[in-house]
């Protein structure tokens, strides 16, 4: 690691932690020449799947379109942002943990409402309005009798 004030090669680590729920290591580090300090924060980078949209085409996974969408389900809803990037990192991971480089959609749509559906019920309906395109008043009905259940 270079010395970010003097540019030299050699530094020493010395506290490391764990932070963000342990998805990131925090370490201070002191320059060996200038004997300046400084933070580090170091994660792997996991690649996500690509998404193939229903039309065919292919994305890179965009997490914040995930979490736009995320956002505007829970729009007005007592749901903490906390609670919010938990969602979005668990949707992450399990998309992580198939193994797949391409996603269907359709999996992302599912995984976000298994997610909304644990957070807030009417954020829940919202999405599944919009996500399966209901037609009629029946459709919200079912819905909220499935979750009712």
């Amino acid at each position: 690691m270079h010395c970010p004030f003097c540019s030299a090669v050699d530094t020493k680590v010395i506290d490391s932690r764990l932070v963000a729920e342990g998805h990131q290591v925090r370490r201070r580090r002191e320059c060996l020449l200038c004997h300046e300090r400084f933070t580090t924060f170091e994660m792997a980078e996991l690649v996500m799947p690509r998404v193939i949209k229903s039309n065919g085409s292919r994305e890179p996974f965009n997490e914040d379109k995930l979490r736009a969408g995320i956002l505007r389900a829970l729009e007005k809803r007592p749901v903490s942002m906390e609670a919010i990037e938990k969602a979005v990192n668990h949707i992450k991971s399990r998309l992580r943990a198939t193994g797949e480089r391409e996603v269907a959609s359709q999996l992302v749509g599912n995984l976000v409402m298994d997610e909304l559906k644990s957070l807030d019920k009417v954020a829940y309906i919202r999405f599944a309005s919009v996500y399966r395109s209901f037609e009629d008043i029946r459709e919200f009905g079912e819905e909220i009798a499935k979750l009712e259940k």
